[in-house]
């Protein structure tokens, strides 16, 4: 007589610590690598009188009703800075401030602006349509 053997029922197998962890990494998505750019500055820093030219230029409204309000606009966002609160302003884009530093002559605040890639290429500009 010749005896055949049973066919054994097969239990999944434990993984160990070790085994798990690299599961879990090789399942992770590769982080996305980041490329620091130094700024290049195209001209020279933008003031306040080139400002409101500018924005009287692209609205269309006159230059005395245009000045108070980006004077108070200014002070707005240079108090929201000062308080240490974040702006999320949309094309600009959100400014997150990373550190802040009181001197006897000045109180450094640095910061970080971050901007999506459809703003910087092809954002309609806004007030360009407020004039027609």
């Amino acid at each position: 007589m010749a005896t055949t053997k049973k066919p054994t029922p097969t239990t999944p197998r434990k993984t160990t610590k070790t085994e798990a962890a690299i599961n879990a990494a090789a399942q992770t998505p590769d982080p996305e690598v980041v490329v620091n750019e130094t700024p290049k500055i195209t001209g020279p820093e933008l003031k306040k009188k080139e400002l409101i030219d500018t924005v009287v230029a692209r609205s269309g409204v006159k230059k005395r009703e245009v000045k108070p309000v980006v004077e108070a606009m200014l002070a707005i966002l240079g108090e929201t800075i000062a308080d240490g609160r974040e702006l999320n302003l949309a094309p600009m884009g959100k400014l997150k401030i990373t550190r802040m530093k009181k001197t006897t002559k000045a109180h450094i605040i640095t910061t970080r602006l971050r901007r999506n890639e459809q703003y910087q290429a092809d954002a309609p500009d806004p007030l360009a349509q407020a004039a027609e």
